[in-house]
């Protein structure tokens, strides 16, 4: 996402044209679903992909027809059973792409994109809404929970009841699609899973952030894409992190009481996410000992335990997949 617009806005500035295909709508089995992009340039250079194969090499030549006349439009693209038979592809039903032209003479759209550019790298949830228009370009601005709509004058209530965290078509007329999750994924423990999950989870847009107590394992150079890390003694942390409630947790320590120091300071927050590393044996050992201590039975049940979807995962690298598919499905349903 990031990429896709950092090379947006740098066409713009270089007096160059460029076209954003979006999937606003999709039917059936196809390989990508509503919100995928790619970015059309040059002579049909590309970057991104809306599922590749039949569908993509046709809307490629209509991205490079209106890159001519700068125009924007929707088309809606079907994989009857030949087109999946040439293509080689497996899968059926149809996708709608709106084909939305960008325009190097036009400064409302550079000022947009460049917003888009600067709030990628911020902490807020914003979403990007694109006016759906036949011929003309409709219009692009940016919608947060704090400050409601950016450059446009649209009634704040016609957006806000149809913002999700999935890319939403509002009334064929508007469409509303997620850019950045204002949270961070705070990882407790530099370990070898968090070695291996942090540039995963860093590739499908989560934050995230290791916090350690041993300098070595606090290097930021362990951890490929990682935001940040954060040097502490754990039992201090309640004075160096916040965490929202758009925030998740991550608790692989070196140790059950260390862990377990971490548990407690997550169940005093308001996470959206909490999940412990550990076997059954271990969390049933944790479990009466927060019963134990007080602990309701709706704050146990917000302990994710065993961390990652059951997918009998052995090593670091098959455990951090685990995770990163739990925290994808997580954000998908919140």
């Amino acid at each position: 996402m990031k990429e896709l617009f950092s090379k947006l806005y740098e066409l713009l500035q270089n007096g160059k044209n460029a076209v954003l295909c979006t999937i606003i709508e999709s039917f059936g089995s196809t390989p990508r679903k509503a919100g995928a992009k790619m970015l059309v340039y040059g002579d049909g250079e590309m970057l991104g992909t809306i599922g590749g194969g039949v569908v993509e090499f046709n809307a490629i030549n209509t991205a490079k027809e209106l890159l001519k006349t700068e125009e924007s439009k929707t088309e809606t693209f079907s994989l009857n059973r030949e087109e999946v038979l040439d293509s080689g592809m497996v899968c059926g039903g149809k996708v709608t792409v709106y084909f939305r032209c960008f325009s190097h003479d036009n400064n409302d759209d550079k000022i947009v994109i460049k917003a888009i550019n600067d709030s990628l790298l911020g902490e807020k949830n914003l979403w990007l809404i694109t006016e759906i228009c036949e011929g003309k370009k409709g219009k692009i601005f940016l919608f947060d929970k704090e400050n409601g709509v950016s450059f446009s004058k649209i009634g704040e209530n016609e957006i806000k009841p149809y913002i999700k965290n999935n890319a939403t078509l509002i009334n064929k007329k508007y469409f509303a699609d997620p850019l950045v999750s204002g949270g961070f994924v705070y990882i407790f423990g530099g370990g070898h899973i968090s070695q291996a999950l942090v540039p995963v989870i860093s590739k499908v847009d989560f934050r995230a952030i290791v916090v350690e107590d041993r300098e070595k394992f606090a290097d930021k150079n362990l951890f490929d894409g990682v935001h940040g890390t954060i040097l502490t003694d754990f039992s201090k942390v309640k004075d160096r992190i916040k965490v929202t409630d758009n925030d998740y947790i991550v608790i692989m320590t070196r140790g059950h009481e260390k862990d377990f120091e971490i548990l407690e300071f997550a169940l005093s927050t308001k996470a959206t996410y909490i999940g412990l590393i550990g076997s059954r044996h271990k969390w049933a050992y944790t479990e009466e000992k927060l019963r134990s201590d007080g602990y309701t039975k709706s704050d146990i049940e917000r302990v994710i335990n065993p961390i990652g979807l059951h997918i009998m995962a052995q090593t670091p690298n098959e455990i951090a997949i685990s995770i990163a598919a739990q925290m994808i499905k997580h954000r998908a349903e919140n």
